[in-house]
């Protein structure tokens, strides 16, 4: 019976999924974590191998010369080396579209606590602010309405387009950049132009792009600086799209609003990152990918790679 392992499969499966799907594969042994010495033990003489945040490299690879599949739980797959993977004939795949209604809801999670502050106004009222309030109301920061506004959506693949639908849904207007641009997803209210009409005319920028090197750290003074006075910034997208150096100085100086991010450069955080201290910047730890329902999605689709592999059909390869 073939081997399958799953090198970090805590994140996808805390407990209230099953592994069942890939149970019926094959010999199955899931990790919930591996440090970095122990990834060639645990692998061994495995077949199959799936994994999250594991990086694989040529090393590994070498090291590990059963390997014909690796099947990676995100939708990213920088951490493999799929070029080794590629020579030596493995099939990397990735799951593409698991989280795209998930990611878009996180998006407006963010930004409707930047417009309301409802966390810090339940807190108020729980420590008995309303009921010594000398009015029947109080709120403590200015609130926002969104309806009217413009958000400026940077990369307009199936989040973007998601996030763009529920902004309509909203009353606001859509300025959408996409470095291939389909002016037929064009409506009233959702318009394809270039990234500079995005930069100034955007109320809200939501970042939707793959990190490549040429949107690494696009989001930076020069960028900020072509932004209207007082924008919203939100990223569910990958930390490093944004120099935090400059955004946590344009929220210090009132430049930048807010800032909602559910990501940052380096995961977990570390504890001197900039934007701990940065003036009204929400951070959540990388969790808009993971209600239970995408995460079930995300196993369902790991399962089905496999699967097909095997059957001599694979799918969703990314380095064929």
């Amino acid at each position: 019976m073939a081997k399958i392992i799953v090198l970090d499969g805590y994140t996808e499966n805390p407990g209230d999924l099953s592994w069942s799907g890939l149970e019926a594969l094959g010999e199955l042994k899931v990790y919930d974590r591996t440090p970095a010495d122990q990834i060639v033990s645990r692998i061994g003489d495995a077949d199959y191998i799936y994994t999250n945040k594991t990086p694989i490299t040529r090393e590994t690879l070498n090291a590990c010369p059963n390997v014909k599949f690796i099947g990676v739980l995100a939708t990213g797959y920088n951490i493999i080396d799929v070029e080794a993977a590629k020579e030596k004939g493995i099939a990397v795949t990735n799951i593409p579209t698991y989280g795209t209604t998930a990611v878009a809801q996180m998006v407006f999670a963010l930004l409707l606590e930047i417009c309301h502050h409802v966390g810090h106004h339940n807190n108020a009222v729980k420590a008995g602010r309303w009921t010594t309030n000398a009015d029947w109301c109080f709120w403590d920061f200015p609130l926002i309405e969104l309806a009217g506004k413009t958000m400026g959506i940077i990369g307009f693949g199936r989040i973007g387009q998601n996030t763009a639908k529920i902004a309509v849904a909203l009353g606001m207007k859509v300025l959408a950049f996409d470095e291939y641009p389909n002016k037929s997803l064009e409506t009233d209210n959702i318009k394809v132009v270039g990234l500079d009409e995005v930069l100034a005319k955007s109320d809200v920028i939501s970042l939707h792009c793959p990190l490549f090197p040429s949107t690494q750290g696009m989001i930076n003074k020069n960028s900020i600086a072509k932004m209207k006075d007082g924008v919203i910034i939100i990223n569910t997208s990958r930390g490093p799209l944004v120099v935090e150096e400059d955004l946590k100085a344009a929220l210090d100086s009132g430049k930048v609003y807010a800032a909602g991010l559910d990501v940052v450069s380096t995961e977990p955080i570390k504890a001197d990152n900039v934007l701990l201290k940065a003036e009204n910047c929400i951070l959540t730890p990388h969790i808009a990918w993971a209600p239970k329902e995408s995460r079930q999605r995300l196993m369902d689709i790991a399962v089905d790679n496999l699967k097909q592999f095997i059957g001599g059909n694979p799918v969703n390869v990314v380095n064929k």
